[in-house]
C-alpha cells in the first residue's frame, strides 16, 4: 500500500519481472513450440527413415558433363526403363549432372552409360561406388563424431564456468546447452526425413559437416547467454535465479539475434546463387543455424531454470521431512 495525491492505492501480485518480457515466466510456452517443431519430423524419421546417401548406405556415383545443352528430364527420360533403383540426377553446373544410384553390377553400369548416350554426347567427370561395409563404418564413425562433440561440449563448459555462483554448478550449464544442442540436431534430422520424402534429398557427409557446424553455432550463442547469466549472479546475488536469468537472455537477445540475422543472410544468398551440388547443404545450414538461435535463447536457460526450481523443490521437501 503507498499513497499518492492524498489518495490510498493498493500494489497488488507485483512481480520484477512484470514490466519486462518475461522469456524464463512462459519458459512452458516455448517447450510447446519446441515440442511443436519436432513432432513432424519425428513422425517423418519414423515413417519413412532418415534418406541416406550413398555415403552410408552404399551405392553408385557418376559425375558427368555434356557436350550440349541437356535437360534433367531428357536424362530421366534416357534411364527410366532400366533395371536400376532409386536413381537420382542432380544438375551440379551448366550441362553438368550428378548421377546416384544402388551399387551396380557390370551389366548395369554397360546399360546405364548406354542409355546415357541416347541423351547426348558426355564426358564422364567421376565414378565411384562406395560397397556396405565402407558406408556403414562412415556411419558409425558419424555418430561417433556427433557423440564425442557432445560429450566434449559437456566437459567444457562443465570447467569453463567452474566458478559460477551458486545456487547452480557448471554441469548444470554444459548439460542444459548439450539437451538444446540435441534439440537442434532432431530438428534438422527430422527436417532432412521430410525433405527426403518429398524433394529426393539425401543424408550424406556434407550433411554431418553442416550438423557439426550447427553444434558449435549453437553452443556459441548457449555460451554468451550462460555467461552473461554467470556474471550477473556474481553481480547482484541478491536477485532471485529467475529474474537473473532473463535479465541475461534480455540483455543478450539483440546480440544473438543481429549476429544469427547476419549469418543467414549470407547463406541465403548462397543458397540462391551458389552451385546446385551445395544448395542442400546450404539449406540444412539455414535450417540449423535458425533453430539453434531459437534453441540459444528459448531452450537452453529455460531449462537451467527448470533445473534449478526442480532441485529447490526437491530440497524443500528433503528438509521437511
Amino acid at each position: 500500500m503507498y499513497s499518492l495525491k492524498g489518495k490510498v492505492c493498493f500494489q497488488i501480485g507485483f512481480h520484477p519481472l512484470e514490466n519486462k518480457m518475461n522469456i524464463i515466466g512462459r519458459r512452458k510456452i516455448w517447450y510447446l513450440i519446441s515440442l511443436i517443431l519436432l513432432t513432424p519430423g519425428i513422425i517423418a524419421m519414423i515413417v519413412w527413415g532418415i534418406p541416406f546417401g550413398i555415403d552410408f548406405k552404399g551405392g553408385t556415383l557418376l559425375e558427368i558433363q555434356f557436350s550440349q545443352s541437356v535437360s534433367k528430364d531428357t536424362i530421366i527420360e534416357a534411364t527410366k526403363n532400366l533395371d536400376i533403383k532409386n536413381i537420382n540426377v542432380l544438375p551440379s553446373g551448366e550441362d553438368n549432372f550428378i548421377i546416384r544410384t544402388g551399387i551396380l553390377d557390370d551389366s548395369q553400369q554397360k546399360n546405364l552409360i548406354e542409355s546415357l548416350n541416347k541423351a547426348g554426347d558426355y564426358k564422364q567427370n567421376r565414378f565411384e561406388t562406395v560397397g556396405p561395409a565402407v558406408s556403414n563404418d562412415l556411419r558409425n564413425k558419424a555418430v561417433i563424431a556427433v557423440i564425442i562433440a557432445s560429450i566434449a561440449i559437456i566437459f567444457y563448459i562443465a570447467i569453463a564456468f567452474r566458478k559460477v555462483p551458486k545456487p547452480t554448478t557448471s554441469w548444470r550449464f554444459g548439460i542444459c546447452a548439450v539437451l538444446a544442442l540435441i534439440h537442434d540436431v532432431l530438428f534438422v534430422v527430422g527436417m532432412s526425413a521430410i525433405l527426403g520424402h518429398f524433394f529426393g534429398y539425401e543424408v550424406d557427409a556434407l550433411f554431418i559437416t553442416a550438423i557439426l557446424t550447427i553444434m558449435g553455432f549453437s553452443v556459441h550463442d548457449t555460451i554468451v547467454v550462460f555467461d552473461r547469466i554467470r556474471e550477473n549472479l556474481r553481480k547482484s546475488p541478491s536477485l532471485d535465479f529467475e529474474e537473473n536469468v532473463n535479465n541475461s537472455i534480455l540483455q543478450t537477445i539483440n546480440r544473438s539475434l543481429n549476429t544469427s540475422f547476419t549469418v543467414l543472410i549470407v547463406l541465403f544468398s548462397l543458397y540462391l546463387l551458389g552451385g546446385d551440388t551445395l544448395k542442400h547443404f546450404m539449406l540444412i545450414l539455414l535450417i540449423g543455424i535458425a533453430i539453434g538461435t531459437y534453441s540459444s535463447i528459448f531452450n537452453a536457460p529455460p531449462l537451467l531454470v527448470s533445473w534449478h526450481r526442480w532441485s529447490m523443490r526437491r530440497a524443500s521437501k528433503n528438509v521437511s521431512s
